[in-house]
């Protein structure tokens, strides 16, 4: 039920905390459950405040896929320490059960944007984006003798296509658990950047990621 006694926030604050409870539904129930209503009633406000915000609920999910997938980001590249360090810390995030969150959000995202060319030039940008952060991360890898691959946008193409393929599994009902499976990321990386697989499986296995890592709503604030 909305409010007849709307308080008044700062534009800014109140344009993130719309986009943030859009992110929140996206996550929760799909970008296609993302609407001015749904996002307006839970905040207590008229979809029209949203509307002011957000000229369109298509622009109002661009957005919000727009933050979860930053927040993805943010917390996949975070990790410190070598590169070896930080990539077997992005391959335990990516394979540890908190990931496949994201990893449908993904799935969710790719299919819808078949339909919304907005959304597809959003996902091209977004994916960019993360393999400019990952060349980085392999870049710095070769630069220190610990990483022996020639081409490093080639290996950080062939991990994603791993991160992908491991992603379109995790709406299968049960679970598996065949170590081909369970370490497809781990052997696919070590192969693409030239490092002997146990030695990756086993820097793998040693991550601890604190308080199981959430991706993308992490930067919502809580809001999920």
């Amino acid at each position: 039920m909305v409010s007849s006694a709307r308080t008044r926030k700062d534009p800014t604050e109140r344009r993130q905390e719309i986009l943030r409870q859009a992110a929140s539904i996206a996550l929760e129930r799909g970008l296609e459950c993302v609407t001015l209503r749904a996002v307006a009633e839970p905040l207590g406000v008229r979809a029209s405040l949203v509307h002011h915000y957000f000229s369109s609920a298509e622009a109002l999910v661009v957005a919000a896929f727009e933050l979860a997938i930053s927040g993805e980001r943010e917390v996949l590249f975070s990790a410190k320490g070598t590169p070896t360090d930080r990539l077997a810390t992005l391959i335990r995030r990516v394979q540890d059960g908190a990931g496949d969150e994201l990893a449908r959000f993904w799935l969710n995202a790719r299919n819808l944007s078949r339909f919304r060319s907005d959304l597809a030039l959003a996902l091209a940008e977004q994916e960019s984006l993360d393999r400019r952060e990952l060349v980085g991360l392999l870049d710095d890898g070769v630069a220190v003798g610990e990483f022996a691959c020639s081409d490093t946008l080639g290996a950080c193409v062939r991990i994603f296509t791993a991160i992908d393929g491991r992603g379109a599994y995790v709406n299968n009902l049960g679970e598996f658990h065949h170590p081909a499976y369970v370490h497809f990321v781990t052997d696919v990386a070590a192969w693409a950047v030239g490092v002997p697989v146990e030695e990756l499986r086993a820097r793998v296995a040693a991550v601890e990621v604190e308080g199981r890592d959430r991706g993308a709503a992490s930067a919502l604030g809580g809001a999920v």
